[in-house]
Formats: structure tokens, sequence, C-alpha cells
């Protein structure tokens, strides 16, 4: 079933959004995989070493974590202690999905982007580069993340918030319990 289709629009709007981000980021762990695999090759078969090859590694893992966070977040793939949780019903899990989207994960992210702002400001200002020689001349561009994964997941989070409350309404149904992109054990 599309959980699209039953959404209003704005609502099916973000997860499009998220959707296609979640997915062009996952190309861009392909190819952190193959960047990371030519820096071995490159140290231990011919001896070469290239700062700049290895940093853009850590540049594209930051940006998988901190960019693929809120479609984790739409596809409930965070980890939780669930205990209790999956034993309830699914309007009770909405409305503790609901209360916990409210009361802590969009706090919590607008804490993250006013205490983030004079930091990545502060970076922006000198154009912050790498500390080594021959490095990226761009952390002030990896700094600029934190308050974009944070912005993100308000976004995703309010999305969040009005799914759980068309489902404690009755007005769609609840998400399947296992999401097709789950990976299977």
């Amino acid at each position: 079933m599309n959980r699209g289709s039953h959404l209003p629009a704005p609502l099916a709007w973000i997860d499009a959004i998220t959707e296609r981000l979640g997915k062009a980021l996952a190309w861009l762990v392909m190819a952190m995989m193959l960047i990371q695999f030519l820096v071995v090759v490159l140290r231990y078969v011919f001896n070469f070493n290239s700062i700049p090859v290895q940093e853009s590694v850590m540049y594209m893992h930051a940006v998988v974590f901190m960019l693929a966070a809120s479609f984790t977040l739409k596809h409930d793939g965070h980890v939780r202690v669930d205990i209790f949780y999956r034993n309830f019903s699914p309007r009770k899990q909405a409305w503790i999905d609901l209360l916990g989207t409210l009361l802590l994960l969009i706090p919590f992210m607008s804490f993250v982007i006013l205490t983030s702002l004079g930091y990545v400001g502060k970076s922006w200002s000198i154009l912050e580069g790498s500390p080594d020689t021959g490095g990226i001349p761009a952390v002030f561009l990896l700094k600029t993340l934190i308050p974009l994964f944070a912005g993100l997941m308000i976004v995703q989070g309010i999305a969040e918030i009005i799914r759980k409350a068309l489902v404690i309404a009755g007005r769609i149904p609840p998400q399947p319990e296992h999401d097709h992109t789950e990976e299977r054990v």
C-alpha cells in the first residue's frame, strides 16, 4: 500500500521530498565505499596517500548520516526501546509517537539549531578549511550540516505529528508493522 495515497497534499509532499533525499543518499553510500576502497588500494598497493581523498570519505559519511536521519524517521527506523510499545494498539503507538515527537524531537532539534548557528556562522565567516595541509578547504560546509540535519528532522517530525494525529482520528490507517525498507535478518 502506498503510504502517500491517503495523505493530505502537504504531508505527501514532505514524504516525497524525504523519500527522494534518502534514495539519493543511498547512492552516495556506494560512492563513499568505492572511494574508501580506492584510499586503501592507493595506500597499501601504491604507497600513495591523499588527504583530500581521505577527507572526502569523511565528508560523504557526514552527509549521509546527517541528511538521511529524516528518511530514517519517516520509515520508523530509529532505535527505540520497545519492550511495551510493540504490544500496544496502533492507536496507542500513534499517541506515543505523537507525544514523543512533540515533546522530545521538536524541542531538541530546535535546541540543536539554536546552539549551532553561532558555531556554523563563525566557521562561515572565516571560511574554515581543513586543519591538515592539502585537505579540503570546506569545513564550513561540513558544519552547515548540523542545522540542516535538525531542520530536516523538524520538517519530517511535523509530517509525523500530522500523520499520527490522522491515525488517532481514524482518518488514515496506521503504517504497516514492517516497512518495505526494513532490512531482513
